[in-house]
Formats: C-alpha cells, sequence, structure tokens
C-alpha cells in the first residue's frame, strides 16, 4: 500500500516543474527522501544553494500536488537548501529554521511546554519523561506528552500501545493512555522501520507532529527530546515558545560533561533550565534493597549547583522502575505508592510551578 501511494505521489508531482529549466522536479532528481505511510507523506527537494530563494514556489506546489493525491492526509516537503541571509552569512538560527515554515509559532493552545533533555543516549530521559506526563496528567493536568525522537521513538513501548492515530481530513487525533494525550512517529510506522531521514525531514516532521496534530487545549505538554544538541532541539526551541527545559544526567563524569552541553544550548536558544535530575543516582538490590552508587552520587547536584540551575530530585535504578517502563505501565500509575512514585510526582510539582508563568514570546540564538 506505500509503495503505491509513494508512486502515486511521484506521478503527481512529475507535473510540477523547475521554471528555469522547464524539467519536472522528478525527471531532476530532486525528489530526495520520500516516505509515505498511513496517509502522511513527507519528502524533501535538493536544489542548488545559490536558487534556494527561488525554489520556495517549487516546494509549495510540490506539497499541494502531493496533498491532492488520493489517500495522503498529510504532505510535507522542505527545501534542502537554506536561504542565504544577506549581506551577512545565515546565522544559526536561520540555518535551523526550516525553510518551509516561517510562520507563527505553533501549539499556541498549549499553557506550558517543557523539553526533556539529556546531553547523551541511556540515562532514562524517556523513562523520566513519560513518568513526569503521567504524574502531571494525575494531578488533574491536561497534558500532552510529544516523542520528538524521531530517530529512536520509544513512546510506544514505555505507553504499552502500537495503536495508530486516527486522522479526521487535515487534521490526526493523538493517542489517549494514561490520562494524557500522546503522540510519536514510532505511532506511524512500523517498530523496526529505520528512519533514515537528513535533518530537513526531521524538522518537517516534528513540525506536522506539533502542528498537524489536534492537540487541543493544554495546561501543559511534556516533550520527549532525543539526546544531544543538534536538529530536533534547535527546532523546538525555534518553533514553540518552550517555558524551560528539564536535564536528565546519570551521576558519573562522562555523562555529566554532556549533561553541561545541554544545559549551555538551552542558554544559547533563552530557554530557561527548569532545574537537573540525577537519574539512576544508586542502585537497590531487588533481594535485599541494599543500596550501591555504581555511577558514584551527587554529581547532578553538585553539577547543578555549579551551573546555577536548581537541583529537582534524585530516581535510584531500580529494576521495578524498568520492568514497568518495558511493560508500558509507568510506575508512577501502576505501583503509585512506592517512594520512586513519590518522588516523582514531588518533581512533577516542582516542573509545574516552575513552567506555568507565561511565556514572554519566542526564544532566540544568542551568539558569542
Amino acid at each position: 500500500m506505500a509503495d503505491t501511494l509513494a508512486e502515486a505521489v511521484l506521478a503527481a508531482l512529475r507535473a510540477v516543474k523547475d521554471p528555469a529549466t522547464g524539467q519536472d522536479v522528478v525527471a531532476a532528481g530532486m525528489v530526495q527522501g520520500l516516505a509515505a505511510r498511513d496517509g502522511l507523506v513527507q519528502f524533501s527537494l535538493e536544489v542548488p544553494r545559490d536558487r534556494a530563494a527561488q525554489m520556495e514556489p517549487v516546494r509549495s506546489a510540490a506539497q499541494a500536488a502531493a496533498a491532492a493525491v488520493p489517500g495522503v492526509l498529510n504532505a510535507t516537503v522542505v527545501l534542502t537548501a537554506h536561504r542565504d541571509a544577506a549581506p551577512q552569512p545565515a546565522t544559526p538560527r536561520q540555518a535551523a529554521r526550516a525553510p518551509s515554515g516561517q510562520g507563527p509559532m505553533l501549539l499556541p493552545e498549549v499553557g506550558a511546554i517543557v523539553a526533556v533533555a539529556s546531553g547523551k543516549g541511556g540515562v532514562g530521559k524517556s523513562t523520566t519523561a513519560v513518568n513526569l506526563a503521567v504524574a502531571l496528567a494525575a494531578q488533574g493536568l491536561k497534558v500532552g506528552l510529544l516523542d520528538a525522537d524521531i530517530y529512536g521513538p520509544s513512546l510506544p513501548q514505555m505507553l504499552g500501545t502500537r495503536e495508530r492515530p486516527r486522522a479526521t481530513g487535515q487534521r490526526i487525533t493523538p493517542l489517549s493512555r494514561w490520562g494524557l494525550k500522546a503522540m510519536s512517529i514510532g505511532f506511524l510506522v512500523e517498530e523496526e522501520t529505520p528512519m533514515i531521514w537528513r535533518g530537513p525531514m526531521v524538522m518537517g516532521a516534528l513540525e506536522q507532529m506539533m502542528g498537524q496534530v489536534d492537540w487541543g487545549a493544554l495546561d501543559i505538554m511534556i516533550v520527549d527530546m532525543p539526546p544531544g544538541t543538534g536538529d530536533a532541539q534547535l527546532t523546538m526551541s525555534q518553533r514553540v515558545p518552550l517555558a524551560g527545559a528539564v536535564i536528565v544526567s546519570t551521576p558519573q563524569d562522562v555523562a555529566l560533561l554532556d549533561a553541561r552541553r545541554g544545559v549551555r544550548m538551552f542558554e544559547k536558544v533563552n530557554v530557561p533550565v527548569l532545574g537537573l535530575i540525577e537519574n539512576m543516582s544508586y542502585f537497590c538490590c531487588p533481594n535485599c534493597s541494599h543500596r550501591t552508587d555504581l555511577f558514584g552520587h551527587g554529581g547532578a547536584k553538585r553539577e547543578a549547583a555549579r551551573l546555577g540551575v536548581e537541583f529537582l530530585g534524585e530516581l535510584p535504578l531500580k529494576l521495578e522502575i524498568r520492568e514497568l517502563s518495558d511493560a508500558g505501565t509507568p510506575i508512577v500509575t501502576s505501583r503509585p505508592d512506592t517512594a520512586e512514585a513519590a518522588e516523582y510526582r514531588r518533581i512533577a510539582a516542582r516542573v509545574w510551578e516552575k513552567a506555568r508563568a507565561p511565556a514572554e514570546g519566542a526564544p532566540a540564538i544568542v551568539e558569542d
């Protein structure tokens, strides 16, 4: 079905011409990374950098042609060449902005948007994001949970569902689970499908999950960010008014070094860092509850003090947390009486307290 839809989209794109050459965009080899699944179509147009400014009408025509194909619910097309800023070279902020979207900030009905981030993978960021979101929903708040990790989406596993979102007209309905609304690219593709996309495709997918999903009015949205400081982080800081970021780290020095980069990155884009969380702070033996500091202890707390940000709390490396996350039943909802669930709720309450102040406009990247 996906191959048939892709072929139909390519056939429609042959009617879109490059005005400079008269050649259609398919024959010219401009169409790259075409992905068509469940009515969602995404691809990029590769163009020479010096013609990027003139190719916006072609991009728009290609997107309209793809959207008009029967069976297509949404189409997103981006250019792979950025506009050159004159008379000076483009700033990082201009380069990070997806060429297809110079419009207003996304998610206008969300009261506060909080990014849960880490400088490196494997520190339990997604587990933390899910449990914080569920804890906020348990407080009676209207909560959204967005999986911004396009290359490694984990929400379907951690929420315990492989259900496909429904589409109504040009809008996608997010899934409802554990009292919150959730969206992930993992709900739209097969579990083992690799997302072999370039940066502009990632930015386009993020914009689609924010702007074309029927989130409705929310008190707060938790965004599970991919690790590192790349395209997704810049897109989020550019396209939504982030109320702040929560950095998750483990106690050892190598993880704290990457967490430090994450803090500095958000400072660069004028997004306040709400605080640091030390995950896997210590190991609890499942048999005798003996505590062992496998990765050291207190590193994130000391780093928070050094960086001048709040230390939000520590969470143990505990078998129950991992097992319940893998089963799609977050510990906050499945074991609410545990000390770990109580700590997640306490941290969530503090995050909400710090994030609920109204945003003061869009952040901007500051260059040294």
